[in-house]
């Protein structure tokens, strides 16, 4: 352990949704209200489920997993609840059964976000997708074997790609 690590904790600024911090020479940003995230690990008829969205920080649409907040409007939801909830609004699929493959680190440099990996099975298709009203998510059904080529494509499109689809690249 650094001596950073028995520094006072400071909060440098707070806002509805972020916060950041300092801890000796280290600053940080963190979720507020004890939100977390779920990321939904999804396949149907063989293709996994993929959806692209714009997303501000980086001034672009980018490629990921299905994913959502875990408390953002209800303090007592779950991970398994919320996980249904998100990918029936992003995709139009809804679950028979959420797995939980474990909880990981977003930028452990940089933020004290964590994900909490699920594997959602049994997928019908219940609505639309898209997303809420202030969203604009498109759907993508990509069979395994062709998820490199998918990012590729996308990439050389001007895509920015979410990291946690390199679990399916083969380099």
């Amino acid at each position: 352990m650094t001596a950073d690590a028995d520094a006072p904790l400071e909060v440098k600024w707070e806002g509805k949704f972020v916060r950041t911090l300092k801890r000796g020479r280290w600053e940080y940003v963190s979720r507020t209200r004890g939100v977390t995230a779920v990321v939904i690990l999804a396949e149907t008829e063989g293709k996994v489920v993929l959806i692209d969205q714009y997303r501000v920080p980086v001034g672009n649409r980018c490629l990921e997993l299905p994913a959502g907040l875990v408390g953002d409007e209800d303090p007592n939801a779950t991970v398994e609840g919320t996980a249904v909830k998100e990918l029936e609004e992003e995709t139009g699929y809804t679950a028979d059964q959420i797995e939980v493959l474990g909880e990981f680190q977003s930028s452990p440099g940089m933020l004290t976000e964590s994900f909490t990996l699920v594997r959602a099975t049994g997928l019908r298709k219940v609505g639309e997708g898209g997303g809420t009203d202030h969203e604009d998510i498109n759907v993508h059904l990509v069979a395994r074997e062709d998820i490199a080529a998918f990012v590729a494509a996308r990439r050389a499109e001007g895509m920015a790609v979410d990291v946690k689809l390199l679990n399916f690249m083969q380099f």
